[in-house]
């Protein structure tokens, strides 16, 4: 018998995740079944992701920066990477608000259901505004200052500072190509021999990934609000969805005109990646599956790889940016607020702003929403509105961020001519 292709094993296991939390909800101690017997099996596969996470973007990262030979090539390939990211970015937060102010959700939310939500999510939120404000303090230039590690053994315990990491990464990797061939040989040898172990680790990880992911859903099933809160968020949900629909559909698009790939081929070829940012919300877990379908399924270079991926993990959020548009016009709509033109504008560049420094990690589009409402003058308690539903939502953006790091991978590899078309035969063929 022909053995599953993984993202058909993902997908049962997050059905059979959904069944198995749904029937267990019927049941008196039920939601304590799954909390102390499944959830730490999802909670042991999430962390095996984040242990690999961040030992990945350094000796990937080091790997490709050393793979260039020269700085010409890192300057060429680093600034179309960081260009297409930003021009991606936009495109997220402006189709955000062209849905948003045309679908209008925030117009049938009942005051009722609005003062429900706030009393219920009122302490969950408090916990948003006290890490929200401590960046809203920091001067201008503190992002630049957080970029710079003082200690990087201390910044590789954190995931959270996985910025500081790639700067040292691309800093090392520079070193490394300032001095000679003789003296890097052995340095070098050991990162590409680092990242096999890397590579071979993700394949031990992702056999246990349909079990992984039936116990994540099964753990939100039993753990989500209650359904009349959803259904009071329904519009805004919808609006949300159909967005991220759209920024998945342009992605395709580029791709279509620019690579000259089907967009059905993209998809197959990006799927697992897909289905297990969607069971982890976590673009930064996903990185290891990511970059292995597009290498060894898209057909993009391991020095492209390697060099675009963990960067747009950490600054490429196109689906965190286009929810925060959604839910800060969607906020105002139900404060009954009309926001101007230009406070729109403004919208979207705090957004992007916002989405780069946005931790890859779950809940993080959360954190930064604060930032973009305060900008916006859009009352922040409006954050508990839409807390009850955040979580299903930042599973679906999460799939768009992975999406976009994928199709600007390819699109900077076909600019650079290192999108391997054999490879893609044999793999989509």
């Amino acid at each position: 018998m022909k053995k599953l292709p993984l993202h058909w094993r993902i997908m049962i296991g997050m059905v059979l995740g959904v069944v198995f939390g749904a029937v267990f909800t019927q049941f008196e101690g039920g939601d304590e079944i799954i909390s102390d017997w499944i959830k730490p099996f999802g909670i042991i596969f999430i962390n095996t992701l984040k242990l690999i996470a961040m030992p990945l973007i350094l000796g990937s990262l080091i790997k490709g920066v050393s793979d260039l030979k020269d700085i010409s090539k890192l300057s060429l390939m680093g600034g179309k990477t960081i260009g297409i990211y930003l021009l991606t970015t936009i495109l997220a937060v402006s189709i955000g608000l062209f849905m948003v102010n045309t679908i209008r959700p925030g117009d049938s939310i009942a005051d009722s259901t609005r003062m429900d939500l706030i009393a219920s999510y009122e302490s969950d939120a408090a916990e948003k505004y006290e890490v929200a404000q401590k960046q809203k303090e920091a001067g201008p230039l503190q992002a630049l200052i957080d970029l710079v590690p003082d200690n990087i053994f201390k910044a590789t315990t954190e995931n959270g500072n996985m910025l500081q990491v790639i700067f040292f990464a691309l800093f090392f990797g520079i070193g490394l190509i300032l001095i000679t061939p003789d003296k890097a040989k052995p340095v070098k040898e050991f990162f590409d021999a680092f990242n096999e172990v890397i590579l071979k680790l993700i394949d031990l990880i992702m056999l246990t990934a349909p079990y992984g992911v039936f116990a994540l859903l099964a753990t939100l099933i039993v753990e989500s609000p209650s359904f009349d809160l959803f259904k009071a968020l329904g519009m805004y949900a919808i609006t949300l969805l159909i967005g991220l629909l759209l920024m998945i559909g342009l992605y395709t698009m580029f791709l279509r005109l620019y690579v000259k790939m089907e967009p059905t081929k993209f998809i197959k070829g990006i799927s697992p990646a897909q289905l297990l940012a969607f069971s982890t919300s976590s673009s930064a877990a996903t990185l290891p599956v990511t970059m292995e379908r597009v290498e060894e399924h898209l057909g993009v270079d391991e020095e492209v790889a390697s060099f675009v991926l963990p960067i747009g993990a950490t600054i490429n959020m196109d689906g965190t940016s286009l929810y925060q548009a959604v839910a800060a016009v969607f906020i105002a709509q139900a404060f009954g607020m009309d926001l101007s033109l230009g406070t729109q504008l403004g919208i979207i560049l705090t957004a992007t702003l916002a989405s780069i420094g946005a931790a890859a990690v779950p809940g993080a589009g959360m954190v930064m929403l604060v930032i973009v409402l305060g900008q916006a003058g859009i009352p922040e308690a409006g954050l508990a509105l839409i807390f009850a539903i955040d979580r299903p939502l930042d599973m679906c953006r999460t799939v768009v961020n992975v999406t976009g790091d994928a199709s600007v991978s390819m699109i900077v590899a076909k600019s650079l001519g290192k999108l391997k078309k054999d490879t893609l035969r044999k793999k989509m063929g």
